[in-house]
């Protein structure tokens, strides 16, 4: 570990969920298919010089619309860590999906962080298209354009570093835009995969998650995810709630609600072959 970067303590507020099977998170259903309920989460890692928020989570209206079970609200819950909402001044979109950027309005000192491709993706001809524009919500994508307006998207084309020890990485195929965070921490680099592999088990496998809009993308991306980490125990999938089962509480009292990614799993799934 490089004593000159920024060295960050890396949380997991979990903040819904939903009951689902495992058919549906494995493209091409699943032979064993029993319950494999799915977490939303977004992530923040904290430094004395800087406090980055990854995603913004879905509002309580969009989880009532979409039938997810709602635990918080996930930019409040940032509360629970001392840090004010209206004070983060940069924040990262992985994507544009329902649940990865339903509360632009929570930072309002924020510039976002995103890759370009997914701007041009989500306001360009393939919305017409329900098996694409299910997957975001229209407010959101009109919210993210009004921020360009004002000037607080930052639009990344490939790898950049967003503040020292803090990393963004194109992963693309689930979206054309996707991109993996790389954050700096006690245990060295950690990789917050996002939705370029909602679970372990996707990146394990390498079985894709069924939302994809290139899967020979999803496929390499993998790859990628797996070169960044070094090893399974260094990444970080987008929903997978064996996250909340392997990693300490951030407190006492968080249980189950947030984690800290900043420190050794208790355990790992073994990683099978391709």
């Amino acid at each position: 570990m490089s004593a000159d970067i920024p060295v960050y303590e890396l949380y997991a507020i979990r903040y819904a969920t939903r009951e689902a099977s495992r058919s549906s998170h494995f493209m091409g259903g699943d032979a064993h298919d029993g319950p494999m309920p799915m977490d939303y989460f977004i992530w923040v890692a904290i430094h004395e010089q800087n406090t980055i928020v990854i995603d913004l989570g879905f509002t309580d209206e969009s989880a009532k619309k979409r039938n997810r079970s709602f635990i918080c609200d996930p930019i409040q819950s940032l509360r629970l860590l001392n840090i004010d909402p209206e004070k983060i001044t940069d924040a990262i979109l992985t994507h544009l999906h329902y649940d990865h950027a339903g509360n632009l309005d929570g930072l309002p000192s924020a510039n976002f962080h995103i890759q370009e491709p997914e701007m041009h993706f989500v306001s360009g001809r393939h919305m017409k298209y329900k098996y694409f524009s299910s997957g975001y919500e229209v407010k959101d994508i009109t919210r993210a354009i009004s921020l360009n307006f004002e000037g607080r998207l930052v639009f990344h084309n490939g790898e950049s570093e967003i503040k020292p020890g803090i990393r963004v990485i194109p992963v693309p195929g689930h979206s054309p835009g996707q991109q993996a965070v790389l954050v700096h921490t006690q245990r060295g680099w950690v990789v917050i995969a996002s939705d370029a592999a909602h679970y372990y088990e996707n990146l394990q496998r390498y079985r894709p998650y069924p939302a994809a809009v290139h899967i020979d993308k999803v496929l390499e991306s993998f790859d990628k995810l797996m070169f960044l980490g070094k090893d399974i125990e260094h990444i970080i999938p987008g929903h997978d709630p064996i996250v909340m089962q392997i990693y300490p509480s951030a407190k006492e009292g968080l249980e189950g609600k947030i984690v800290r990614l900043d420190m050794q799993p208790s355990q790992m799934p073994q990683r099978v072959k391709k």
